[in-house]
C-alpha cells in the first residue's frame, strides 16, 4: 500500500482543519516546501496537496509555492482545491503536476468530468469524493466545501462513471477528518468489494501505523495521511516497511 503525506496550503502556510472547518484550524509553520523535502527524504514517493484557499475562493493563490514543490522534488504530486474549469486543469498540469483533484464537479456535473478523463487521460484526474454517513450506514456525498450533503450517494456517483477511463477515486469520511478517530475501515471494504477496479486513496483518521496496517489488509492500494505524520505519531521507522525502498 502507497501511503501519501498531505499538505495542505491556507494563505501559504501548512494548516490542517478538523472536518473541513476554517475556524478549527491547526498551524504548522509557513515552510510548505521545507516539509515537502522532509517527506521526500524519508522516501515517500508521492504527495498530496490541498489548495484550501481555491477551495474557498477559486483563486489559485498559492500557485508559487505548488510550482516550487513541484520543481525541487522527484514527487508525483496531485493537487485539489476550487478546481472547477478545464483552463484551471490545464493551468495546474502545466506546472508539472501529475494530477489534479476534482471535488463538487465530479458530483455534480458528471458529464463534464468525463470528458476531462477523456481529454487528459484516468492518471491525470482524480475524483474526491467526500461523504457523511447517516444513520443507516448509507455514504451521502457532501459538495461546496463539506457545506452540503446531497441526495447522492457514493455508489450512485461512481456508478455515473461505468462508461468511462475512471482509474483514481479519493475518499474521505468526513466526520474522521483531522480526527484522529481510526478510519473507516467498513467504507473502504466494500468499496474495494464494489469497485475492484478503481485505485482507491483512503483518507480520514488515519493515527497510527497500525490503521495503516488494517487499510492495507482490506487491500486499499493507498493512504493518505496528513496529521498522523505532522504530529509525529507515525516515525520514520514505522512507515519504512510500505516505502519502495523498503
Amino acid at each position: 500500500m502507497n501511503i501519501i503525506p498531505a499538505i495542505d496550503l491556507r494563505q501559504g502556510r501548512c494548516v490542517r482543519l478538523l472536518q473541513g472547518d476554517f475556524n478549527r484550524q491547526t498551524d504548522y509553520g509557513n515552510e510548505p516546501a521545507s516539509l515537502a523535502r522532509t517527506y521526500e527524504s524519508i522516501g515517500f514517493r508521492n504527495l498530496h496537496i490541498v489548495d484550501l484557499d481555491g477551495a474557498r475562493t477559486g483563486q489559485q493563490l498559492n500557485l508559487s509555492i505548488v510550482r516550487e514543490i513541484v520543481a525541487s522534488s522527484k514527487f508525483a504530486v496531485q493537487l485539489g482545491g476550487g478546481i472547477r474549469t478545464q483552463t484551471q486543469i490545464q493551468s495546474w498540469l502545466e506546472t508539472g503536476l501529475d494530477r489534479v483533484v476534482v471535488g463538487s464537479l465530479a458530483i455534480n456535473e458528471p458529464n463534464q468530468v468525463r470528458k476531462w478523463l477523456n481529454t487528459y487521460g484516468s492518471e491525470k484526474i482524480v475524483l474526491a469524493l467526500d461523504v457523511n454517513i447517516d444513520a443507516d450506514g448509507v455514504p451521502f456525498l457532501a459538495t461546496h466545501g463539506w457545506t452540503r450533503t446531497e441526495d447522492k450517494t457514493l455508489w450512485q456517483c461512481i456508478d455515473e462513471y461505468a462508461d468511462s477511463d475512471l482509474k483514481y477515486v479519493l475518499c474521505t469520511d468526513i466526520s474522521r477528518d483531522g480526527a484522529l478517530s481510526g478510519p473507516n475501515l467498513a467504507l473502504y471494504a466494500e468499496l474495494r468489494e464494489r469497485y475492484p477496479q478503481l485505485y482507491l486513496q483512503a483518507s480520514g483518521g488515519v493515527r497510527n501505523i497500525d490503521d495503516l496496517h488494517a487499510l492495507r489488509n482490506i487491500d486499499v492500494q493507498a493512504a493518505i495521511s496528513g496529521r498522523a505524520l505532522l504530529d509525529g505519531r507515525i516515525t520514520k521507522q514505522e512507515v519504512s516497511t510500505f516505502l519502495p525502498a523498503a
